[in-house]
């Protein structure tokens, strides 16, 4: 999935990198040059909605986008509450991680 989104989002312009792992962002030297950030909810250790809590407690005001398989309302609540512009759920079509992208990027809340 992850191959797949980088893949789409260079062919719409987007510059990406991906990463296996939270811990993987966290240790590149992305973290403070990017301009929005795509999380699944379910990672290895450190979950998605933990990644974002974890930016937001070191003052980061990146711009997170949460996808999920997982069709869960209180997970959706929870991803809410951490701070994300967008919530999608898997199976998503482009055009709406698209429109959440440039949403996010230009400071607007995506629905």
């Amino acid at each position: 999935m992850r191959r797949s989104i980088e893949r789409l989002l260079n062919a719409h312009g987007h510059q990406t990198h991906g990463y296996a792992s939270a811990e993987t962002f966290l240790e590149s030297d992305f973290v403070g040059t990017i301009g929005c950030l795509v999380l699944d909810i379910h990672l290895g250790n450190m979950s998605g909605i933990q990644l974002r809590r974890w930016l937001r407690d070191f003052g980061s005001s990146l711009p997170v986008i949460f996808i999920t398989a997982v069709d869960d309302d209180a997970l959706e609540a929870e991803a809410r509450d951490a701070g994300c512009v967008a919530y999608l759920h898997k199976p998503f079509a482009a055009r709406f991680l698209l429109l959440a992208i440039d949403d996010a990027l230009s400071g607007l809340s995506a629905k």
